[in-house]
């Protein structure tokens, strides 16, 4: 799955130990344009993308999967960035996991509404 938007915050990388070694994390915010705009926190594991590389202002468009787990009886959900691409680069590479292949596990969001939908979700 893809979003489109321009990044409007890159937060500090966060580290721990867990049970299966080390770990990093590092949040960023995109802001998708529309007749709503919205902003979405994607967070990037370890070394899969990377952020060193993005600036707030940049369009980006970001490979993604949601996933939501449960913990003492709330949900929490994720959206994970795999891979991050700069819009308008017309040749360049993309700067991360350019060979994985995309994740099959995750269902299509449906299409967009209709632009004449004047709801705000």
């Amino acid at each position: 799955m893809d979003i489109t938007g321009n990044i409007v915050q890159i937060n500090a990388p966060i580290t721990g130990e867990g049970k299966n070694g080390p770990w990093k994390k590092q949040e960023f915010i995109i802001e998708i344009p529309g007749k709503f705009t919205r902003k979405v926190c994607l967070v990037a594991w370890g070394d899969t993308v990377k952020i060193d590389d993005l600036k707030v202002g940049d369009s980006v468009k970001a490979h993604i999967d949601i996933e939501s787990r449960e913990y003492n009886g709330r949900w929490f959900t994720d959206v994970k960035a795999w891979r991050v691409d700069m819009e308008g680069a017309s040749n360049g590479a993309p700067n991360e996991m350019a060979d994985r292949p995309a994740p099959d596990n995750v269902s299509d969001i449906p299409p967009e509404r209709a632009e004449d939908d004047d709801l705000p979700f």
